[in-house]
């Protein structure tokens, strides 16, 4: 069964069916097509096995369903075209090639409970050509705690049949299909990649057998998740190329030198690290008197440093190195020889660790897991929740396995660890399914693409921390018939009231975010009569959301992120307890989050996108000590980091260094790298097409007060900013498009010529430093000026981007031929370009460390006053009531033209300096800052966060308990360990930690402060209060103050206002102890009411 989603127009009630015509069609973002044959969504080839040659489109659960010849949407098997406004943040992981491959690849995903859904949702995000739904078994009430797509109406439906509706609604350029019969090995053919998530050994030996030798090989991937624990194995042919092993760009590095030696030294500037291994391949370019390395043949690395490496190779007779040259990694493919599952399941080879503190336990489930396929096997069914009988039972199977092994057996099965594997192996939990739906998805790409290496060919994982702490009775785990039943069977009834009593806050709702919420409702947080969630997000839904954010729908663009997604896990769960707001969480915003609201929470789950703001929330939950679960992603890397009252440290206890900017002379004139030239665009099209517009504006808003704003401050930037002014109204102002052009083209003779031949005019190639090294050694790189040529599509488009950019600034319409290059040359043409000729005492600015460009001169109120008298002039001139429109730049409309003009901007200055040049995709990356970012790794995370939240919400875990994760779905690496405990401070017989807040009420005056100090043995000298300093024993007028109530100082010397509904002011206290040594205290709340 093939089935089309039912689609919504943005801004109309009704549904109408896409992709029902008997036409070619083309299914891209919005409705189908029919203008286009070129079937761009490729919907044919092997896309999934049918019956009856017919599919039905519609509803799944439509009654009425229309048979159509499937012939209808068998495409060509051209490759789609890639919606780069959807995918962006995707194309920054993989690349267009890796999408390409994707796009072209059917995948079967069998068995359709949490893992199979949660699978199937990342690959139809990431956008597959087809997606198959296999399931022959019906929903069960059972199901509702994994499956995001079942509801209650669903149950005693096939489970195929009920996902597939809206996993064709996250992606309609998917081919989803279902099948619901059982699968014969042949039909296996037409997929390139096949996902069983409930199979037996036995059916999963078979259908490995028939994939791993069929041609070409087809990828099997089983996995399984068992209550907290799963399994995956991978088998993607005897012979496996991967094509990019972690997915890190090359390593580059500028040289410095080349010894004539053997082995030959290399050393490069240390501008940035290497990062070079022993046995890397590189090649060499640009290298000036030792040439023979600029062969292009690849180099071996060996004993590679930070900033240096030796080749092997003897470079005694080679040329004698002079200058430059770049060094640059050699990917080289890797081949992987995979063995099939049979063969792997008597020698599984080395398994790949997650977590160091279990070293023995991958052999443990390994065995275990065999042991459980047996014993559904012999009974028909999985062991019972609470049952000893089959809890024994299987013990006595994995005992029999293990004797069976020879010189692999285990010394020891761990029966307790089997009890727990034993009671929830029917369960697929929520949290476990979304993290291994992260892995396989990832997988699945991997081996459609051969991008990132694979999983090689085991992996096993537990999560028996996430376990109450206190011994349960086995009627505990008993069903309720309750959609939590499966939960039930894990950590019993009372875990799960908790959790739906819960009082949470999700702070963000993108792409984090969603996947929270849905794990919340599936789990039953805040589910209860006395639970509630509230989720804040002050942002709107965008195009690029879409292809991550799983929540949103196309029709949902321009909508508040948090209302959209609240909505959508209610629907998932109707009886979640949300609440929506817009509200950025921060100083501002502390009377909407005020104290009542923190103290009321049972916990806090951060699903932020910059630093700033988790440390705001840090700050807030290390107030009013209420756990925090943190996570983030970065293209394939992943980390959480739990931080738990009084048991961990807080988020901001260690930060990250700041990246590292570049100095702004080097930006501004000599660029090694295409970031310096995308910087430097970015720059120049915020200045000339957003600041300097916005200037003229305030000017002509009111021009009186604006001068004299200037005049009065008198400095070298508001001479500058009066003649950008100036020059905007006067000498460049355009009132025709020709005369944007003209500007277009002017400006290209200024950036790309002028101010390179005046650059080497003042520096030329063979200068020197006043040290006598030569001035153009690395990493600065030598420019030449272009010369403009209409012939030259790379220039036409430069023009043809600024001219209209330009126009939108003035008003002015935008002419037809302005996009025909033939015309547009014409135009070009017409213009007359001033000569230029460099000038004597030109000063460039060479100092790293230099902040401004701009110099002040004794003079600058002359100017300033000339050029305001100017102004005024020229204001004269002007339309009555005119005023520009600045331009604020948007990455993410790929037809606005500004990434055209700072892709054209950084890629004419790269010419410059012979910097390989971009593409518009790449310059986007770079210049619009994006976070890459794929659904796999976000999905990941918030099954290990949620793992963690069983622990916060049963509140009796040790520190030991919880872990903390770093992965990296690329290579694959998975690293969990203990979060790190707080910094303990002692002083006499107590001791406090961060998290810690001391308390003082009555409210007291200082001196009563002071001496409930000096009780505790501490001696403060420096008492303040936000900024202000309220005491400091050193100024004797402060002793004015020792009789004053503390609040009272606070309102009178720091102005604090301090809201109605807060009792209490917090100090911050500087303390010695009675030898003089300073004592880091906590923070201190004075109660005054």
């Amino acid at each position: 069964m093939l089935y089309m989603l039912p689609r919504k127009r943005t801004g109309e009630g009704e549904v109408v069916a896409a992709g029902c015509s008997f036409k070619k069609i083309c299914v891209s973002e919005g409705l189908a097509s029919q203008s286009d044959t070129s079937d761009k969504s490729s919907l044919g080839g092997s896309g999934c096995a049918h019956s009856n040659n017919s599919f039905t489109i519609g509803n799944s659960s439509s009654s009425s369903q229309e048979q159509v010849p499937i012939a209808m949407a068998l495409g060509n098997g051209n490759p789609p075209q890639i919606d780069e406004d959807l995918h962006s943040r995707q194309l920054a992981v993989y690349g267009r090639e890796t999408m390409r491959r994707l796009f072209a690849s059917n995948v079967l995903i069998s068995g359709m409970q949490g893992l199979g859904a949660e699978i199937a949702k990342n690959l139809i995000l990431a956008g597959v050509k087809s997606v198959t739904l296999h399931d022959d078994g019906v929903v069960e009430l059972w199901d509702l705690s994994s499956n995001f797509a079942f509801t209650e109406s669903d149950i005693g439906k096939n489970r195929a049949l009920a996902c597939v509706g809206k996993m064709q609604e996250l992606n309609n350029a998917v081919l989803v299909s279902t099948l619901t019969t059982n699968l014969s090995k042949e039909q296996l053919s037409e997929f390139q990649a096949v996902v069983f998530t409930d199979i037996s050994l036995t059916k999963a030996i078979e259908f490995d057998d028939y994939c791993h030798s069929h041609q070409p090989p087809i990828a099997f991937i089983k996995a399984e998740v068992r209550g907290l624990f799963g399994c995956i194995f991978c088998d993607f042919g005897p012979e496996f190329k991967v094509l990019d092993v972690d997915g890190e760009d090359p390593r580059t590095g500028i040289i410095a030198s080349i010894s004539n030696d053997s082995p030959a030294l290399v050393s490069c500037v240390d501008d940035e690290r290497l990062e070079l291994q022993d046995g890397d391949l590189v090649v060499f370019s640009e290298v000036h008197g030792m040439t023979e390395l600029n062969d292009g043949k690849p180099r071996k690395v060996k004993n590679a440093r930070p900033y240096s490496f030796f080749l092997e190779e003897d470079t005694t007779n080679y040329g004698f190195y002079q200058k430059g040259g770049i060094v640059t990694q050699v990917k080289e493919p890797k081949v992987l020889n995979f063995k099939p599952l049979r063969e792997a399941l008597a020698d599984p080879g080395d398994f790949l660790l997650s977590d160091f503190s279990k070293f023995d336990r991958p052999s443990l489930l390994h065995l275990a897991f065999q042991a459980l396929d047996k014993f559904v096997s012999d009974m028909g069914r999985y062991p019972i929740a609470g049952s000893e009988e089959d809890v024994q039972k299987l013990i006595s199977i994995a005992d029999g396995v293990n004797n069976g092994l020879g010189d692999g057996k285990l010394e020891d099965i761990n029966p307790k660890l089997l009890r727990y594997f034993a009671f929830g192996s029917r369960a697929v939990l929520n949290p476990m399914a979304a993290m291994f739906g992260g892995i396989v998805g990832q997988e699945v790409v991997k081996a459609c693409s051969g991008k990132f290496h694979p999983l090689f060919q085991f992996f096993f994982f537990d999560s028996v921390e996430s376990l109450p702490t206190e011994q349960l009775d086995p009627s505990e785990f008993a069903p309720v018939n309750s959609r939590y039943d499966a939960q039930i069977s894990v950590f019993g009834s009372k875990l799960q009231k908790k959790l739906e009593d819960a009082n949470v806050f999700v702070v963000g709702s993108g792409a984090l975010g969603c996947e929270f919420l849905k794990n919340l409702a599936l789990m039953g947080v805040s589910c209860g009569c006395q639970g509630r969630l509230s989720v804040t997000d002050d942002d709107v839904i965008e195009k690029s959301n879409l292809s991550r954010q799983f929540l949103f729908r196309d029709w949902n663009i321009g909508q508040a992120k948090s209302t959209v997604a609240a909505a959508a896990a209610s629907s998932i769960n109707p009886q979640f307890s949300v609440e929506a707001l817009q509200n950025r969480v921060g100083p501002e915003t502390e009377n909407v989050f005020d104290d009542t609201f923190w103290e009321n929470l049972t916990a806090v789950i951060n699903a932020l996108d910059n630093v700033n703001a988790r440390l705001f929330v840090d700050g807030r939950c290390l107030y009013f000590q209420k756990p925090l679960l943190e996570s983030g992603t970065l293209g394939a890397k992943c980390n959480t980091q739990m931080v738990i009252p009084h048991l961990t440290e807080n988020y901001g206890a260690s930060r990250d260094p700041p990246e590292k900017q570049a100095p702004m002379c080097t930006v501004h004139s000599f660029p090694h790298n295409i970031d310096h030239c995308l910087t430097w665009a970015r720059s120049e099209f915020e200045g000339l097409l957003e600041k300097i517009p916005t200037e003229v504006n305030a000017y002509l808003s009111n021009p009186r007060e604006y001068t004299s704003s200037m005049r009065n401050v008198g400095d070298a930037q508001s001479r500058e900013t009066l003649e950008r002014v100036l020059e905007c109204l006067d000498r460049e102002r355009c009132d025709t498009f020709q005369d944007c052009v003209t500007w277009a083209r002017i400006k290209f003779e200024d950036y790309f010529a002028n101010r390179v031949k005046q650059l080497i005019y003042t520096f030329p190639e063979d200068a020197a430093t006043s040290t006598g090294a030569p001035f153009w050694s690395a990493p600065k790189r030598f420019p030449r000026p272009l010369q403009f040529l209409a012939s030259d599509p790379s220039h036409l488009h430069y023009v043809m981007a600024a001219s209209i950019l330009r126009a939108e600034t003035f008003g002015i319409p935008v002419p037809d031929w302005a996009k025909h290059p033939h015309k547009l040359a014409e135009a070009v043409d017409k213009v007359i370009v001033p000569k230029f000729q460099p000038k004597e005492g030109v000063k460039i600015v060479t100092d790293e460390k230099a902040t401004s460009l701009s110099s002040s001169s004794i003079d600058d109120a002359a100017v300033i006053n000339d050029l305001i008298i100017k102004l005024d002039h020229c204001h004269s001139t002007l339309v009555p009531n005119f005023m520009m429109k600045p331009i604020q730049f948007e990455k993410d409309d790929d037809t606005n033209y500004h990434m055209d003009l700072i892709a054209a901007l950084a890629n004419m200055r790269a010419r410059n300096y012979s910097i390989p040049e971009v593409d518009k995709l790449k310059a986007k990356f770079i210049a619009g800052r994006i976070i890459p970012a794929i659904a796999t790794s976000t999905a990941m995370a918030t099954g290990l966060v949620c793992l963690e939240l069983y622990k916060v919400l049963d509140g009796a875990h040790k520190v030991e308990d919880y872990r903390n994760t770093f992965a990296n779905l690329a290579l694959p690496l998975f690293s969990i360990a203990e979060p790190v405990p707080p910094k303990v401070i002692k002083h006499r017989d107590m001791s406090w930690t961060v998290w810690d807040r001391w308390i003082v009420k009555g409210n007291p005056t200082l001196r009563e402060l002071l001496q409930w100090l000096k009780d505790k043995g501490l001696n403060a000298y420096s008492i303040s209060c936000g900024s202000c300093l309220l005491f400091n024993s050193m100024f004797p007028r402060h002793k004015e103050r020792m009789d004053k109530k503390v609040v009272d100082l606070a309102r009178e010397v720091a102005k604090v206002e301090i809201p109605s509904y807060r009792c209490h002011l917090d100090v911050v206290i500087a303390c010695e102890d009675d030898d003089d040594n300073d004592v880091d205290i906590p923070l201190v709340s004075v109660y005054f009411r």
